[in-house]
């Protein structure tokens, strides 16, 4: 990462996923990089979208580390306990809906919350989130994945709303919505992602290469793995 001072240090929220666990790889093998905290369910701290309190509480424990120049919340849900995506009104359901916001909206919202504040204030500093094209409004021309498409748009307009604040209080950082690109992990799995998706290692690279090719003007955008500025 050339856009961040040398000796920057990251943090991943769902390192144990297959995305995020190839960027903080990534990362540790970059030698401008001073430390890489990889958080997940398992870690300590722990962060867990599921026990939504994880978040305020990993945040606090890592402050005192910081400032930290790069946060990612590579974390999201497609398919679970609950159900899987629908591709008919007539298949809604409340608990996958609940599901697919918690995962996807209120956990990176209380991320961008109590993680935002970690970021340098006079220094360049980037936090980005897992989006997912589906989830562009004006992009869509398919349906179906009500749950998902909505909980990942709430995201988008959370991020947008976000980076309007931050860039009062940290003008030098960059907050974005990162689209990856089907990759085979255990999210697309269902959806014959091993078959169709590219590596967690490429799609690592590619998404970090878009992030550091970002200033504070692009601050709010929606980016797919490739570098396209995608639609609201």
């Amino acid at each position: 990462m050339q856009s961040l001072p040398t000796g920057y240090r990251a943090l991943i929220l769902g390192a144990s996923g297959a995305i995020g666990a190839a960027i903080a790889s990534q990362l540790e093998a970059d030698p401008r990089c001073a430390a890489v905290a990889a958080l997940s369910r398992s870690s300590s701290p722990a962060v867990d979208f599921g026990a939504l309190d994880s978040i305020a509480v990993a945040a606090d424990s890592l402050r005192q580390q910081g400032p930290w120049h790069l946060i990612v919340v590579a974390t999201g849900m497609l398919s679970g306990p609950t159900g899987t995506p629908e591709k008919r009104l007539a298949d809604l359901n409340a608990a996958h809906m609940a599901a697919s916001f918690t995962i996807n909206t209120i956990g990176p919202a209380l991320a961008l919350a109590h993680f935002s504040q970690l970021l340098p204030k006079n220094e360049p500093g980037v936090l980005a989130v897992l989006s997912a094209k589906v989830g562009s409004i004006g992009d869509n021309r398919l349906g179906g994945w009500y749950s998902y498409r909505a909980s990942k748009a709430a995201l988008n307009m959370l991020l947008k709303t976000a980076s309007i604040e931050m860039a009062r209080t940290h003008p030098k950082a960059v907050l974005a919505a990162l689209h990856p690109g089907t990759v085979d992990s255990a999210l697309s799995a269902p959806f014959r992602g091993a078959q169709i998706g590219r590596h967690p290692t490429d799609a690592a690279r590619d998404l970090l290469a878009v992030l550091d090719g970002l200033q504070p003007k692009d601050s709010g955008g929606f980016w797919a793995y490739d570098g396209e500025r995608l639609p609201w």
